[in-house]
């Protein structure tokens, strides 16, 4: 692809063991979905849904339409196993805190 008219984006899939990063060339005006769609990560993780997953860029909610600029990093959430506001609560309730320790 002719660099005047390409951008270079990464996708990053982070599992709690591991993170793989894409780096991709994509053309100027290319949407995020188009973006992951050319990666490899929708084939090496099947559990990915783009129809469930949230994605970012730099840590900031996205649209799957919305448009990636040169440089971004778009992110692909897994799905939280636990409401972290409901974990506290109970932690609280047990006299605990998030880092393990006990509350003081």
């Amino acid at each position: 692809m002719d660099n005047s008219t390409t951008i270079r984006v990464e996708v990053v899939y982070a599992l709690p063991s591991r993170q793989r990063v894409e780096r991709v060339a994509a053309p100027i005006g290319s949407t995020a979905r188009e973006v992951i769609e050319s990666s490899e990560l929708l084939s090496r993780f099947p559990e990915i849904d783009l129809a469930r997953n949230k994605i970012g860029v730099y840590s900031r909610l996205i649209e799957l339409n919305a448009v990636v600029q040169d440089g971004d990093r778009i992110e692909i959430y897994r799905p939280l196993r636990a409401d972290p506001k409901s974990v506290r609560r109970q932690l609280a309730r047990e006299g605990k805190t998030m880092g393990g320790g006990k509350s003081e």
